[in-house]
């Protein structure tokens, strides 16, 4: 269905994929970044202000943020300073959200992603940390970010396995 907050979603992958032609930190990098993360804080917003929530554009919503994610990853990862133990933390993340998928599939027997407030809150952060790399020390900012990141997943999959949905 094309609503007006499904468009607003889609437009995120289009601006992620062009992310891949302009360097790094660059002023076309950054607008495009910033495009692209408006788009994904304020679809949920349209969605819920015209009544057009479904499960359809939140599947869309997390495509998006997937693509944009890949993109920026290609090309922010060559040029970060990332410390090794960051790196082994972002891994454990990355377990306990493998473990969450698998989990509320057994569960639930579907794919389960939830937009909790947690996840929304490392969203932001994560989305936030390219933006102060040329100002604050990547350890601390990355720290932080996983510090949040992993609280959100342990909640998550808390929610999973408890069938419960707090947003």
């Amino acid at each position: 269905m094309a609503t007006a907050a499904n468009v607003i979603t889609c437009s995120r992958i289009p601006a992620g994929i062009a992310l891949l032609f302009f360097p790094p930190f660059s002023v076309p990098f950054y607008v495009l970044y910033l495009a692209a993360g408006i788009s994904d804080m304020i679809d949920g917003a349209v969605a819920r202000a015209t009544d057009t929530v479904s499960e359809s554009g939140a599947r869309l919503d997390t495509i998006a943020d997937l693509v944009l994610v890949a993109v920026c990853l290609i090309k922010l990862l060559p040029v970060l300073q990332i410390p090794s133990w960051i790196w082994g933390w972002t891994g454990m993340i990355a377990l306990i959200r493998i473990t969450n998928y698998v989990s509320g599939y057994v569960v639930h027997k579907r794919f389960v992603a939830l937009h909790t407030f947690m996840n929304k809150v490392t969203g932001v952060l994560l989305f936030l940390l390219p933006l102060t790399v040329s100002f604050l020390d990547m350890k601390y900012t990355a720290a932080a970010v996983c510090a949040v990141a992993t609280f959100a997943a342990i909640q998550e999959g808390h929610y999973i396995r408890t069938a419960s949905r707090q947003e």
